[in-house]
């Protein structure tokens, strides 16, 4: 064995083999465009909402997997969940309600279930209860979308090499497709709010809201379908129910309904598939003895 393939087959440190993970590669993507957007004056204080953010993560499913008596106290997904949410929440959030919003999205991972896997997207629950009860100002400044424009490139290039890299491309192409298709029809017929016009929508800050949406939350693989097919479905009701919300509501919510809705239609279908199978083995079974006396 030449001295190359040595070392290729050599066990990788831990970390290295971390990062290669999805989940490794999608918390590498947020802390980088984290660090970049605190690089702007007035979101310097952003790094602390997001350290706050990531430890009240860790600690919420650390306690959780302590009560449950699972194995494994430390969790990735907790921090993941953090960033995204301290990423999406103005700066200027009350450290308090950073916690408090963090640990709701958490919780609801692990109350609202199906099987073994969460119903909704855990970030985007929390931040769409935090925009109705504490009514919490979103910038979603992790999106860099507060940044120069320029820098709109840096969440495109990460966001296709993480789709790429928890194979979710036909979700993420369906949902920015159809987004941005209806937002140019409307945009085109003038419909929409004279407040919340699409052309708007079709400018940064906005944009840098959708990408990061469609890179970091929609393609989230417990709360999404894994089948090309329905992830092109989910993708598409992600973004008619988002458009719709924000043709006819307007406000900062509308993408995080839509994504949540998503997570419903996806559910369901689980459910539905599930159901399918234990009827069928269930037919099976019963056809099998008289098979058997033919």
């Amino acid at each position: 064995m030449s001295e190359k393939e040595r070392v290729k087959r050599a066990p990788q440190p831990s970390f290295e083999r971390f990062i290669k993970t999805p989940k490794g590669t999608v918390m590498a993507m947020l802390i980088g465009l984290t660090m970049i957007a605190a690089l702007r004056p007035q979101d310097h204080f952003g790094l602390v909402n997001a350290l706050v953010a990531a430890l009240t993560g860790v600690v919420v499913d650390g306690a959780v997997a302590l009560l449950l008596k699972r194995g494994k106290l430390f969790s990735d997904g907790g921090i993941i969940t953090g960033l995204i949410v301290a990423d999406v929440l103005s700066q200027k959030t009350p450290l308090l309600w950073i916690v408090a919003i963090t640990a709701i999205a958490l919780l609801s991972k692990h109350i609202l279930k199906l099987g073994r896997k969460p119903l909704f997207n855990p970030a985007a629950f929390g931040l769409l209860i935090a925009t109705f009860i504490v009514q919490s100002g979103q910038s979603w400044w992790g999106s860099l979308a507060l940044m120069p424009t320029w820098l709109t490139f840096v969440v495109i290039i990460a966001g296709v090499f993480l789709t790429v890299r928890v194979n979710k491309f036909p979700q993420v192409a369906a949902y920015l497709g159809t987004y941005f298709g209806l937002l140019f029809l409307m945009a085109i017929f003038h419909l929409g709010l004279p407040t919340d016009t699409p052309a708007d929508a079709l400018r940064v800050p906005f944009v840098n809201t959708a990408l990061f949406l469609a890179f970091f939350m929609v393609t989230d693989p417990p709360t999404s379908p894994a089948a090309y097919g329905q992830q092109v479905v989910f993708g598409f009701v992600t973004a008619v129910v988002s458009t719709i919300i924000f043709a006819t509501v307007g406000g900062l919510a509308y993408p995080l309904i839509g994504l949540l809705v998503a997570n419903g239609w996806k559910a369901l279908w689980s459910l539905r598939s599930s159901r399918q199978k234990d009827s069928d083995r269930t037919k099976g079974r019963t056809y099998s003895p008289q098979a058997s006396n033919s």
